[in-house]
């Protein structure tokens, strides 16, 4: 197989993650997701828990679904700078070992706009796994335990906050099929044909 480098994103419930760690399994390559994080730690010699920290303080803020911004071009912002630890120079260190993972490897890598950051790569496939909201309030009640409307807030607010945060830093709406080569419905078919499919997907993008 050529290079592949497969980016995910998943709506919450729809099983997009465990997809993504079977796929990995199948074609035998890595599967990124919170190790970036590691990753951008060592990359820039930030503490690796300022990075998680700033994903919280944009959950918790009251303007990160209004704030407009330029989006994401690429930049690191130097040590030197009273910024070298703002939340924009965070993501963009994120952002560059994300490019430097499709630049080396095979990989799938999950959520992190790693869609928009490789936008244009000859051999990157885009995906986008979703279900019916009653499906993944049935997946995610089995899977943490939560009653029904529980599970109905949790969703909510986490596809909301993929949403604002990708909004944020691409300018695009994160659930608009055009910023994907592939969407697929996860309760159209069970795993094991949904792997199969995505497979020949990469073979025909391949050849072509």
């Amino acid at each position: 197989m050529k290079k592949t480098v497969i980016t995910i994103a998943r709506s919450y419930g729809s099983g997009g993650r465990t997809l993504g760690k079977l796929l990995a399994q199948r074609l035998g390559i890595n599967f990124y997701d919170r190790e970036i994080l590691r990753m951008a730690s060592d990359e820039s010699g930030i503490n690796e828990a300022l990075f998680a920290q700033a994903d919280e303080r944009l959950k918790r803020s009251p303007l990160f679904s209004i704030i407009k911004r330029e989006p994401y071009h690429g930049s690191i912002i130097r040590p030197e700078s009273a910024d070298f630890v703002s939340d924009d120079n965070l993501f963009n260190y994120q952002a560059k070992v994300i490019r430097e993972l499709a630049a080396e490897e095979s990989c799938i890598i999950i959520g992190r706009c790693a869609d928009y950051i490789l936008k244009g790569q000859p051999d990157v496939t885009r995906l986008y796994f979703y279900a019916p909201m009653e499906d993944c309030i049935v997946r995610v009640k089995d899977q943490v335990g939560l009653s029904e409307k529980e599970a109905v807030k949790r969703i909510e607010k986490t596809d909301k906050y993929r949403a604002d945060y990708y909004k944020f830093y691409t300018g695009r709406d994160w659930n608009d099929t055009r910023n994907y080569d592939v969407c697929l419905n996860t309760v159209s078919m069970d795993y094991a044909k949904l792997i199969e499919v995505v497979e020949k997907i990469l073979e025909i993008r391949q050849i072509l």
